[in-house]
């Protein structure tokens, strides 16, 4: 039986739609992009899918399921689709720490890092304290994740699986997060290092960051995800308000 296209509704930018394109390119599961742009993820109609206005979002038509949050989707495209278990094992034990570690990642690592990102680069007051709080979350992260590694390749048993997977898109822009040079980014943390390599070496990988870098052309965006024209998320936001106007006068 073919199976048939999943829909992945995405804004190019931010790291946690590639973390979808990652696992759907990995288990070659057909998938096509529905790509929006920053201002309409809040709007329909994105928000009629998902109704958090965030992405990534999916839709299935294989089973008419529509589902956001990328911890959720990840499970569900294992469950559902990775029948060899590449990604993911069917023992309990091994199971359930496949879930921890992505939990981990959702709950701790996208949101410390998003929250340094943002103080660090686009919010357009300088907090050093706020700053410093959130860059030493980040740096903390790594540390669990230096931890986990301890004697071994990988975070669960002793292959790749959605855990190790779910980390990169993030890891993979933490000079930004630290605001430090790209080589230095793991400094203190080599069994970090040459797992997040080892995932950036992948096939699956360099090709979601050519479509990343296709879509982020496509709509005249920056590393950041911000128009050149603007040098922080207010002005995005002014910009957007005052095209908004201009089209709601025409």
């Amino acid at each position: 039986m073919s199976t048939k296209p999943i829909r992945v509704w995405l804004a190019p930018p931010g790291p946690n739609p590639w973390k979808v394109i990652f696992v759907l390119e990995e288990l070659q599961i057909p998938y096509e992009i529905q790509s929006i742009k920053f201002q309409d993820i809040k709007a329909k109609p994105l928000i009629d899918l998902n109704p958090n206005g965030r992405v990534p979002a999916i839709e299935d038509p294989n089973t008419g399921l529509v589902l956001w949050e990328t911890g959720a989707i990840l499970l569900y495209l294992v469950e559902q689709y990775d029948v060899e278990k590449k990604l993911t094992y069917g023992g309990v034990k091994e199971k359930n720490h496949v879930t921890q570690w992505l939990m981990f990642q959702v709950s701790g690592q996208g949101p410390y890092y998003g929250q340094a990102t943002w103080f660090h680069v686009l919010h357009s007051e300088k907090l050093p304290s706020v700053i410093t709080r959130y860059v030493e979350e980040a740096k903390r992260v790594c540390g669990v994740l230096e931890q986990g590694l301890t004697d071994k390749k990988w975070l669960v048993g002793d292959k790749m699986t959605i855990a190790d997977l779910s980390f990169v898109p993030w890891n993979d822009r933490l000079d930004v997060v630290l605001m430090c040079a790209e080589e230095s980014k793991f400094e203190g943390f080599p069994k970090v290092k040459a797992w997040h390599e080892s995932m950036i070496e992948r096939p699956s990988w360099k090709k979601a960051m050519e479509i990343r870098a296709r879509l982020m052309d496509e709509q005249g965006l920056m590393w950041n995800g911000m128009p050149k024209d603007v040098s922080n998320m207010e002005e995005y936001q002014a910009k957007i308000k005052a095209e908004k106007e201009a089209e709601a006068s025409t």
